[in-house]
């Protein structure tokens, strides 16, 4: 969708663009040396990391995915001006990735886990379905579960499903660790992962910690090696350092960690956890099954799912009810997670919901791993909802009786024979996957509704306690694991362009108009025609509209607007007002986002209030929440004596106005003073 919004907005322009994209089957239409050699600029337009090695010498341009669909026009601008990658870096990877001001980055902890998500889910796709289809061709129920026979082609089919599983949380770690600390963290990441796997056989301990562990290794480890990393060692040193001196130390460093403190700590509750467990099998059934369907759907492998499946198969064939419990509760993760994706497709991404159907396979054969993916991805809202499913699950089966003679879960249980109550059975797994499902999406939506009116907030003026800041917001449906690299030719003198993969549909919030290059001071329209309108209480006039800042960061557009506050004379002392504003910064930006800033100071610098407003077609670096570049600014000065009422309803009346996109098109769109008043005299 990115890709297809960039190249109708480069068509539209007649610049000449190719977009390569990166989606789940890998880069398409990928660029050639020539196509990055004769580039005038690139965007990327990706929400995980990506190389720039490639780019290096060429202007860049490094945005969120959501930008390439919302503000394509924006940043084929906005990369004529972007700065020169030097190389060694990826996109949002810290300096030098060259944002250029585009819209907001994700924070790098969030890419580096949809790195490790990406990376992780070809093992737990491939691992699943060949467990999955041993299982219903070569497997049969015995007492200590389904068997194979030994050196049977399925034996060794399901062997295989079982070698990508193991491998899936060393890779999960692995990468996110990558992402952050680059290859020195590899090792550490993935022997971090390994311990969460498999850390028992090592350390002796009665459980792993599972996927949730697994990030803490991969997170660990990457920053440990970004610690390491800034410490200054001789020059003789350096060039052993990330092939020998980093992996090593980091590892010793974050396994004894593990084992000591995360691992022992993991072994205690996993003890304390079963007998608590063990004491309620006396309960009622919809209890114990509500709890044991709570704990297996927690942490898909890890110490409480480990804790309510053993207690279930230690009590076989003395109460075969409570392995019913968590074998309904087994399989409820990965389908109602597959359903999910089913139901609201614009949610996700082509990734997600390939996995999606994989996930429901994985869950027909009782693999609840096939949920971790998207457990991984979205934790705050997924783990909520397989919990809630899984207990309901759980509960059913509880009160209806179920039995299961084989530890083992999902209904392929039950087309062995192994399973009693099987309608109920079923009725309870189809009950947990539709909560799981219907909770998942309902989250996820809920997210995305409070994202928008944050957005819609962040134009409102907070009032009482001095609270007169604006706060801000951003509407952006949470993203999946897909990343995207660009890059694009164009002809002489004219922009750049991007390429993008396919990831969940964004918001549908407002695409904030392209800036348009206009003349400098002019004097035209209105003015022209010697009608200019009161704007403001007749507080902003022709004398203070600037259309085209000189500055290129914030103090100085600050200082720059207050001098031209002075021309009116109301300004008895420039550089006191410019050091109350910048005072009032320093208590938090006026950045209300959506490309706005309206500094204010309130002073007696100034004899009476004045009201100012110019424009960056490039845009100003104000730390604005939504991470916006400030192109429409508003200064507001008022003298201690009018810094109550008249100081909030400017305020107000501003962001009242500026709430309305078309307004704001319409303003930066004005081409002269004249023309810059005459929209700013419909506040009202």
């Amino acid at each position: 969708m990115a890709a297809e919004k960039l190249a109708q907005a480069a068509e539209a322009l007649g610049i000449e663009m190719k977009v390569e994209t990166q989606g789940s089957i890998g880069a398409e239409n990928v660029l050639d040396d020539n196509d990055v050699k004769e580039a005038d600029g690139i965007i990327i337009a990706a929400d995980k990391d990506v190389a720039l090695d490639r780019f290096a010498g060429k202007r860049v341009l490094s945005v969120p995915v959501a930008d390439g669909i919302h503000r394509p026009e924006q940043l084929i601008e906005q990369v004529r001006s972007a700065p020169v990658h030097v190389g060694g870096a990826a996109a949002g990877g810290g300096a030098g990735s060259g944002s250029g001001g585009g819209g907001k980055e994700r924070s790098a902890a969030y890419k580096a886990l949809m790195n490790g998500v990406s990376h992780m889910i070809p093992f737990v796709v491939v691992g699943g379905l060949l467990l999955a289809v041993s299982i219903a061709l070569g497997g049969h129920t015995t007492p200590k579960g389904i068997e194979f026979d030994k050196d049977s082609f399925w034996f060794y089919v399901n062997a295989l499903g079982g070698l990508g599983f193991k491998l899936m949380l060393p890779i999960f770690s692995g990468y996110i660790a990558f992402a952050l600390g680059d290859r020195p963290a590899l090792v550490p990441g993935m022997i971090g992962g390994f311990l969460a796997y498999d850390g028992m056989t090592i350390y002796g301990a009665d459980a792993n910690a599972g996927f949730l562990g697994a990030i803490a290794t991969g997170f660990l480890a990457g920053y440990l090696v970004v610690w390491i990393r800034k410490v200054k060692v001789p020059k003789f040193v350096q060039p052993i350092m990330p092939i020998i001196v980093i992996p090593i130390v980091s590892t010793l460093a974050l396994g004894l960690f593990y084992i000591y403190v995360i691992g022992q700590p993991i072994s205690w509750l996993f003890t304390h956890l079963t007998s608590w467990l063990n004491g309620m099998t006396g309960s009622s059934a919809i209890v114990l099954g509500a709890l044991i369907g709570l704990m297996i759907a927690f942490d898909m492998g890890g110490p409480v799912n480990k804790t309510a499946f053993l207690v279930a198969v230690g009590l076989i064939g003395t109460n075969n009810a409570v392995m019913g419990m968590a074998a309904a509760a087994i399989p409820v993760m990965p389908l109602g997670q597959g359903l999910a994706t089913l139901l609201r497709r614009k949610l996700y991404s082509d990734q997600e919901r390939e996995t999606g159907i994989a996930a429901l396979f994985m869950g027909f054969f009782g693999i609840s791993e096939g949920a971790i993916p998207f457990a991984a991805a979205r934790p705050a809202q997924v783990i909520p909802a397989n919990m809630l499913g899984g207990a309901v699950a759980g509960a059913i089966a509880g009160v209806a009786g179920v039995t299961d003679s084989v530890p083992h879960g999902g209904p392929i249980v039950s087309l062995f024979g192994a399973v009693g109550g099987a309608a109920m059975f079923f009725v309870a797994i189809a009950a947990g996957t539709a909560v799981t499902a219907l909770t998942t999406n309902a989250l996820i939506d809920l997210k995305g509704r409070k994202a928008a009116r944050q957005g819609a907030d962040g134009l409102a003026v907070a009032a009482g306690s001095g609270a007169d800041a604006p706060a801000a917001g951003s509407l952006v449906a949470e993203p999946v694991p897909a990343g995207v690299g660009s890059g694009t030719r164009v002809d002489a003198g004219s922009g750049g362009s991007a390429a993008l993969s396919p990831v969940a549909e964004p918001s549908t919030q407002p695409s904030t108009p392209s800036a348009t290059q206009t003349s400098t001071d002019g004097v035209g329209g209105a003015d022209a025609a010697g009608a200019s309108p009161e704007v403001l209480s007749g507080y902003l006039t022709s004398q203070t509209v600037k259309v085209q800042l000189a500055s290129q960061d914030k103090e100085a557009a600050i200082r720059e607007m207050a001098e031209m506050l002075a021309s009116t004379g109301n300004v008895r002392d420039v550089d006191e007002l410019v050091r109350v504003a910048l005072a009032r910064e320093a208590q938090g930006t006026t950045g209300l986002g959506e490309e706005i800033a309206i500094p204010h100071a309130k002073t007696d610098a100034v004899s009476s209030p004045t009201v100012g407003f110019a424009r960056s077609v490039e845009g100003i670096e104000w730390g604005s929440l939504d991470g916006t570049r400030a192109k429409l600014v508003f200064m507001i000065s008022v003298p201690e004596a009018a810094a109550g009422d008249e100081h909030l309803r400017i305020l107000a009346l501003l962001s009242r106005k500026l709430m309305d996109p078309g307004f704001r098109a319409r303003l930066m769109d004005a081409p002269t003073t004249g023309a810059v008043l005459e929209v700013l005299g419909e506040i009202r």
